[in-house]
């Protein structure tokens, strides 16, 4: 199943993306005030949601919304991809190596990036997104796939000149609009195992990323057991699971985001984000 917050005016609801349309969950569940809230009691409202036959969208006619506007929990782990640890001239860490995005910085699939007027290296990250949903404290690599509610594309969106600026990379990762995910959550019996699954960026139709998330250092279950052995993961938090060797910053010469640069995020199964650079005003 994928579940998508949107939009027809200024109204926002949840729905169901079923092919080529959207089917809003509006009138079947209107005591569900966001998708947070859905993925918290979908024990309870699975079975309605599953039986939706609200009001039927063309996706073209909607815009798509994050599907969790504003996530309680923006994790994010770095260096976990063997090729990406090379390019950054890093040693393979031997700890996970943790970082937060605020949720300030999330971001619709389809809506511009921004380019702050304070940044001149801006980068992209293609990421498999893991959604939580059960989620709780020190979860056993066993239990970590009861943990997940589902999976999105995500962009760690990157200024990396603010991020090399201090050894803490939150401000660097965290500007406005810098975590776009989505376009959907795809829920986990749908999307399998995730380690299966190819991701690609494209900048301007460029291929500058393809890998396997297979190639993850710390895989996803092993990142749920460690992170929740400080925190309480809680339904909807959202993980962004590392980047494969390919970004911009690695090239020689670096080459950043710039306005009007289109931005691509594939992952297989679960859809694609595309964003417009535009610098800010």
């Amino acid at each position: 199943m994928r579940l998508a917050t949107f939009s027809v005016g200024k109204t926002a609801e949840i729905g169901v993306v079923e092919g080529d349309l959207i089917v809003s969950l509006a009138g079947v569940l209107p005591r569900l005030a966001s998708m947070a809230e859905l993925i918290a009691r979908w024990d309870e409202v699975e079975a309605d949601v599953r039986r939706a036959a609200g009001p039927r969208y063309p996706l073209e006619d909607v815009r798509l919304l994050p599907p969790i506007p504003r996530p309680g929990k923006i994790l994010a782990i770095g260096l976990n991809y063997a090729d990406h640890i090379r390019e950054t001239g890093r040693e393979m860490p031997k700890q996970q190596v943790w970082f937060c995005k605020q949720p300030t910085a999330a971001n619709g699939p389809y809506d511009p990036i921004v380019l702050p007027k304070v940044s001149s290296e801006v980068d992209y990250e293609a990421e498999l997104v893991v959604v939580i949903g059960r989620g709780g404290r020190y979860i056993a690599k066993a239990d970590a796939p009861g943990a997940v509610f589902g999976y999105c594309c995500g962009n760690d969106v990157s200024a990396r000149d603010w991020q090399r600026a201090t050894p803490q990379w939150v401000l660097g990762k965290s500007f406005d609009t810098h975590a776009p995910f989505g376009p959907w959550i795809t829920t986990a019996d749908e999307a399998g195992d995730p380690h299966a699954l190819g991701l690609r960026s494209f900048v301007n139709g460029e291929k500058r990323q393809d890998s396997n998330i297979r190639h993850l250092v710390f895989n996803v279950w092993d990142q749920i057991e460690h992170v929740s052995k400080v925190m309480t993961l809680e339904p909807g938090d959202l993980i962004f699971t590392g980047t494969p060797g390919g970004v911009g910053m690695a090239m020689n010469p670096p080459v950043f985001l710039k306005q009007g640069d289109r931005v691509r995020i594939e992952v297989d199964g679960l859809g694609v984000l595309e964003a417009v650079c535009r610098r800010e005003e």
